[in-house]
């Protein structure tokens, strides 16, 4: 059976920069099978390396800096992924592409990433999410249980 990571990444006293880790809590909230773990990375980046390693599918969220309108949703798979980090939003999303590079050179590569989340109204310093972002967490959680399907990965009721 897949090992399946939920990665949660920003900084949540950037304003909409922790939409990806807002997401993640509400998440954590929800019971999957033990082959799921939930991780929040907040600014980590090279850290979160033993937590991801043996990690077979993984699912990053995060504010996505993106051309599109604020709030607009976008999900990146595969090659797609390289275009994200073309328009680094945050520092720790440096630190996420050093990352998913080292993944690569592990006794066991992610077979599958996934980057979804959007694009933020406000990056700057405050605790309180813009409201048309903050309307956004529970759409972001519906896109990642909707990936975690097309995985047959479904929430334990």
């Amino acid at each position: 059976m897949d090992k399946i990571t939920l990665l949660g990444v920003g900084n949540t006293i950037m304003q909409d920069d922790g939409f990806g880790v807002h997401v993640i809590e509400k998440m954590q909230k929800m019971k999957f099978p033990d082959n799921v773990q939930i991780l929040d990375g907040g600014t980590l980046g090279m850290e979160l390396l033993p937590y991801l390693e043996g990690t077979d599918k993984l699912i990053i969220v995060d504010a996505i800096n993106a051309k599109g309108e604020i709030g607009e949703f976008f999900t990146f798979i595969g090659d797609e992924i390289t275009r994200y980090f073309t328009n680094k939003l945050s520092i720790h999303d440096v630190g996420l592409n050093d990352l998913l590079a080292a993944l690569t050179f592990t006794d066991k590569p992610i077979k599958e990433t996934v980057v979804m989340g959007v694009k933020p109204a406000v990056v700057a310093l405050g605790v309180d999410m813009t409201e048309v972002i903050a309307d956004k967490i529970d759409y972001g959680v519906e896109k990642v249980l909707q990936q975690l399907n097309k995985w047959d990965i479904v929430p334990i009721k």
